[in-house]
């Protein structure tokens, strides 16, 4: 075996380290190398090269249209574009293109039509949409490039030889009240707001000339201007079960403050086939509620009389007998909705005004026909109405000082 040696062996050398180069000499080799591959590709054998075709949402060419427009040959006779390989039979039915396409609706269903077909083919769902309002959202029209369409500007409905005046209701109103009922969305009230606005003036116009006749029947109520008198038709969904945007009638309320205030109010609702008058406190808070309380506990056979006036019990209690057992019932099962269970906290159950005392609400009202509010004395009926009731109103407004709290309207929303 031979022996080692003990000299340590001698250093290898250090490969030549390479000249550096600076940055831009390396990008512009690299990119000569790019284009030196790219120039080696074969462009004459048409087998191995295969052309994807990309066309506008917008345009489509002609089958006429020069070659070299859809191709980067531009060798004249020998190009290579792709509607040539298509109509020669090199390409299979996969790559064929229809000539006609239907213009998308928007870039979501351009993606989802490329996503599923791979050409950007628009699916045919607008023609399953045929036949509905295109003034609807989502609704797709089908058209083609270039087509568009008009949409007449709504109008409002004819008057149908009959004029608006300001001491009636006319018909068109009664009518927009009764198609909103079966069509209570925004688009179409925003399809047919010239209707809207047509009969939210003409009902302005009732409450407004209205409004003198009730003065001359309650001197305490002022002659206000129509919008502190009229409620609005959009409903407050925030809170509610009922999803409906809007309400399906016309209200107004008169009394010291107008719609809004502590004071007890006399109402007009408009409704096709619900229409009434009433008067009084809806849902009043709980500092008005104990004045009154404590009013009916002390004072009891004056609301007693109240309720026993004749043309009361003739127009508002159901022609019941003049007895105060008879007038204090219908008057609670008017108000039987609102009222409590059992006693009220600080009145015991044996007390003999107690069903008066359990009301949470003290209104009175009566339905009046459709006939008799769009009839021409229509005013001079809903202010005798109001003659009848003013008593009512009148016991009860006297209770209420100045409040520095405001309960809720009178009117339930």
């Amino acid at each position: 075996m031979p022996r080692r040696s003990s000299r340590p062996a001698p250093a290898a050398q250090a490969p030549e380290a390479a000249p550096k180069r600076r940055a831009s000499a390396r990008l512009s080799a690299s990119e000569v190398e790019v284009k030196r591959v790219k120039s080696n590709i074969d462009l004459s054998d048409n087998s191995q090269v295969k052309s994807t075709a990309k066309k506008s949402k917008y345009f489509e060419p002609d089958s006429s249209e020069d070659p070299e427009e859809s191709s980067g040959n531009t060798d004249g006779d020998e190009s290579d574009s792709v509607y040539e390989e298509k109509e020669d039979g090199d390409s299979d039915e996969d790559d064929h293109e229809p000539s006609d396409l239907d213009e998308p609706d928007s870039e979501e269903e351009v993606k989802k039509s490329k996503a599923k077909t791979g050409r950007g083919r628009v699916s045919d769902a607008a023609a399953s949409l045929k036949g509905k309002e295109l003034w609807r959202e989502g609704v797709r029209t089908g058209l083609a490039p270039g087509q568009e369409v008009f949409i007449a500007k709504p109008k409002a409905r004819d008057a149908g030889g009959v004029p608006y005046k300001d001491e009636t209701l006319h018909p068109n109103t009664r009518l927009f009240l009764m198609d909103l009922a079966k069509n209570n969305d925004r688009q179409w009230l925003k399809a047919h707001d010239p209707d809207y606005r047509a009969a939210k003036k003409d009902f302005e116009t009732f409450v407004e000339a209205l409004t003198s006749k009730i003065s001359d029947q309650d001197s305490t109520v002022p002659e206000l201007p129509a919008k502190d008198l009229v409620f609005r038709i959009h409903r407050d969904v925030r809170f509610s079960k009922n999803p409906l945007p809007y309400k399906i009638h016309f209200s107004a309320a008169w009394s010291r403050t107008g719609k809004k205030g502590p004071y007890a109010a006399y109402y007009v609702h408009f409704q096709p086939g619900s229409c009434f008058v009433g008067c009084g406190l809806w849902h009043p808070e709980a500092e008005p509620l104990g004045l009154l309380r404590e009013d009916i506990d002390e004072n009891a056979d004056q609301w007693k009389e109240v309720l026993r006036a004749p043309a009361m019990r003739k127009e508002f209690l159901g022609g019941v007998t003049d007895d105060d057992e008879a007038v204090v019932k219908a008057f609670t099962h008017q108000n039987r909705e609102s009222a409590l269970k059992i006693k009220p906290k600080g009145y015991e159950a044996d007390n003999p005004n107690i069903q008066l005392l359990r009301l949470r609400s003290f209104t009175i009202g009566r339905p009046i026909s459709d006939t008799e509010i769009m009839s021409t004395d229509a005013q001079h009926r809903i202010a005798a109405l109001i003659g009848v009731m003013e008593p009512f109103v009148s016991n009860l407004i006297y209770l209420f000082p100045l409040l520095p709290s405001v309960p809720a309207d009178f009117a339930p929303s």
